[in-house]
C-alpha cells in the first residue's frame, strides 16, 4: 500500500513537472533530452503546457504540488547565492497558507498531548484557528489564570507525509546532479538535506519552546524586543502553548505611524537587534520575515514562530566582524586573508587571486550612496566568489545572510533612508575591541586562571611522559641524553609545583581581587605567598 501511495505521487510530480515544462527547462542541452519526448508518451501528459515565464512556472509548480515542496521553494527563495534573480524572485511569492484540519481532530491531538480534556487544560478554546500552514495551526486559548494564549498544533501524520517526498526530492536531486553538470554548483542534494534538517526541526514544538525561552532570556527586560512566554505545563513535542501578543504587523506601516511610533528609529532597532543577536548572543531569530514580527504600542518589537534559529561558532563572529570591517575600508586583501585563515576557502588558496576577485565583486558596490549599501548582498556576492574557490558556504553562514536580507527589507521598508552602516560599524568596533582588546585578555585570564592552578602541577610530569615515550618510540634522540634529562626532570618536579602553585597566587592576587572587591591587603597576602612559593627550593 506505502509502495503504490509512493507510486501515484511519483506520478503526480511527473505530471506537474512536464505541464510546467520544468523537464525542458533541466534536460534541454543535456545527454539526457530524450526523455523530453519519453514523458510527453505517458497519458497523464498529454494536456496543454504552461507557457509562463521560467520563474512563474517554478513556482505555480510548487504550489501545485503541495505544502512540502512549498517549504523547499521558501527555503530556496534564500539562496540568492545559487539561484538567478528571476527565479529567487518569483520563490519568494510562495505563501505558506493551508486548509485547517477539523476542530475535532485538533482537539484530539491537544487531548493526547497534554493527557487532559481541553476543557480542563483551557479556561477558554477557540476551535477555528487563527492561522493554518503546512507544518502546523494555531488556536486562541485563555488560561485558567486568565492569561491570552495561542496553541500551536502540528498537523497529524504529517511526518510520513515529509519523508516521503523528501526522499523523492533526494532522488530529484542526484537525478539532476547526473543528468545536468551545470547544476552541480547549484549542490540540489546539499540543499535538500539542509531543507531535511529544517523541516523536521520545525515539527518539534519542545524545540521551538527551548528556542523561545532562551531568546526571552536573551532579552529580558529589553526595550527593544519582547519575546512570548511559554507555558511549559500546556506544551508537549507535537502542541506548544504561548503568551498572545497584541501588536501591529511591521508590514501594517500606516498604523504603526498612527500610533505616533517613530519609524526611523524602529528601523535602526531593527538592525540592533539582529547585531545583539548574532554578534552578543550568538543565537538569532532565522524566520524574521514580516509575518512573524510585530511592533507593541510601546514601540518594542515583538517576534513569533522560532522553529529556525541560528548560531555561530566564535570564529565565524569574529571573521564575519572583520570581514564587514574590512569590506567598507576596501581592504579586500584583509577580506581575502580572513577566507583563508577561517578556512573558508581552502589553504593553498592564492591571496592575490582571490583578493582580485573580491575587488571585482565589491567594488561596483560602493558606485551607491552608502544608505543604499546591502550587507546582506555584500554577503551574497562574497559567498559567490568565494565558491569559485572551493568554499563550501555552511548553513549556519546561510541563515544568517536569509536573516539580514530579511532585517535590511523591514528596514528600509520602514525607513527609505536607513544608513545600515551608521548603526552596525560603531556596534561592530566595539564588538571587536571587546574581543581581541585588553579587557578581552583580562577576562580570558579571569575564565582559565582556576584551570591553569589546577593542571600547573601535572605539567612536569606531562613533560616527563612525553619524553619517555619519545624515547621508546625512536625520535633520534641518544638515550644517554634521554636519562640525564628525565633525572633532571624528576629532580625539579617538586619546584615546578611550587612555581606553578605561585603563578597562579600572583595571577589570582592580581586580577580576581578587583572583581570580587577583596580589600588591599587580602590582595598583598595573595602576591607574597605566591612569590614565596616561587623562590621556594
Amino acid at each position: 500500500m506505502k509502495l503504490l501511495k509512493q507510486l501515484f505521487r511519483i506520478i503526480k510530480i511527473n505530471q506537474v513537472l512536464t505541464h510546467y515544462q520544468i523537464d525542458k527547462m533541466v534536460l534541454t542541452s543535456t545527454k539526457y533530452s530524450w526523455l523530453i519526448l519519453l514523458n510527453r508518451l505517458f497519458p497523464w501528459n498529454w494536456s496543454a503546457q504552461s507557457d509562463a515565464s521560467r520563474g512563474e512556472r517554478i513556482r505555480l509548480s510548487l504550489e501545485e504540488l503541495g505544502p512540502i515542496f512549498i517549504k523547499l521553494g521558501q527555503a530556496l527563495s534564500t539562496r540568492k547565492d545559487l539561484l538567478p534573480q528571476d527565479i529567487s524572485v518569483e520563490l519568494t511569492k510562495l505563501q505558506d497558507d493551508c486548509p485547517p484540519f477539523d476542530e475535532v481532530h485538533s482537539k484530539q491531538l491537544i487531548e493526547t498531548a497534554l493527557k487532559k480534556d481541553v476543557e480542563e487544560a483551557f479556561a477558554t478554546f477557540d476551535p477555528i484557528p487563527m492561522a493554518s500552514a503546512s507544518i502546523a495551526q494555531v488556536h486562541a486559548a485563555t488560561l485558567h489564570s486568565g492569561t491570552d494564549v495561542v496553541v500551536k498544533v502540528v498537523r497529524p501524520d504529517i511526518k510520513p507525509v515529509i519523508e516521503q517526498d523528501v526522499a523523492i526530492m533526494y532522488s530529484l536531486a542526484k537525478l539532476l546532479e547526473t543528468a545536468v553538470k551545470e547544476s552541480r554548483r547549484l549542490h540540489p542534494v546539499e540543499v535538500v538535506s539542509e531543507f531535511e534538517k529544517t523541516i523536521l526541526d520545525e515539527l518539534d514544538m519542545m524545540r521551538e519552546a527551548a528556542n523561545a525561552t532562551q531568546l526571552r532570556r536573551n532579552f529580558e527586560d529589553s526595550d527593544l524586543l519582547y519575546v512570548p512566554e511559554i507555558y511549559w505545563s500546556h506544551t508537549n513535542d507535537n502542541v506548544m502553548t504561548m503568551e498572545r501578543i497584541y501588536g501591529t504587523r511591521i508590514s501594517e506601516i500606516d498604523k504603526i505611524e498612527q500610533q505616533g511610533i517613530d519609524l526611523t528609529d524602529l528601523s535602526a532597532k531593527g538592525v540592533t537587534i539582529f547585531f545583539t543577536q548574532v554578534f552578543k548572543h550568538n543565537f538569532f531569530h532565522a524566520d524574521m520575515h514580516p509575518g512573524n514580527i510585530f511592533v507593541l504600542p510601546d514601540g518594542r518589537y515583538a517576534a513569533i514562530d522560532f522553529g529556525i534559529m541560528g548560531t555561530l561558532t566564535p570564529e565565524d563572529q569574529r571573521y564575519l566582524a572583520e570581514n564587514f570591517l574590512a569590506f567598507f575600508n576596501r581592504d579586500y586583501l584583509r577580506v581575502a586573508e580572513l577566507h583563508i585563515e577561517s578556512e573558508w576557502v581552502p589553504r593553498d588558496t592564492r591571496v592575490n587571486e582571490l583578493e582580485s576577485a573580491i575587488r571585482a565583486v565589491c567594488e561596483p558596490i560602493w558606485d551607491r550612496p552608502l544608505k543604499e549599501i546591502s550587507f546582506g548582498l555584500f554577503l551574497m556576492r562574497l559567498f559567490q566568489t568565494a565558491r569559485r574557490f572551493g568554499m563550501e558556504v555552511q548553513p549556519q553562514l546561510v541563515l544568517l545572510q536569509k536573516t539580514l536580507l530579511n532585517i535590511e527589507g523591514l528596514g528600509r521598508q520602514l525607513d527609505d533612508e536607513l544608513d545600515l552602516w551608521d548603526t552596525a560599524k560603531p556596534f561592530l568596533e566595539d564588538w571587536m575591541k571587546d574581543r581581541v582588546g585588553p579587557q578581552s585578555l583580562v577576562k580570558n585570564i579571569k575564565a582559565n586562571l582556576p584551570f591553569w592552578i589546577e593542571q600547573a602541577p601535572q605539567i612536569p610530569g606531562l613533560l616527563h611522559s612525553t619524553l619517555n615515550k619519545m624515547a621508546h618510540g625512536g625520535m633520534g634522540m641518544q638515550s644517554e641524553q634521554l636519562a640525564e634529562l628525565q633525572r633532571e626532570i624528576r629532580q625539579q618536579n617538586a619546584q615546578q609545583r611550587y612555581r606553578g602553585m605561585g603563578f597562579g597566587l600572583i595571577l589570582l592576587g592580581i586580577f580576581i581581587p578587583i572583581e570580587l572587591q577583596t580589600p588591599l591587603w587580602g590582595q598583598i597576602a595573595l602576591i607574597a605567598l605566591g612569590g614565596y612559593f616561587l623562590i621556594k627550593k
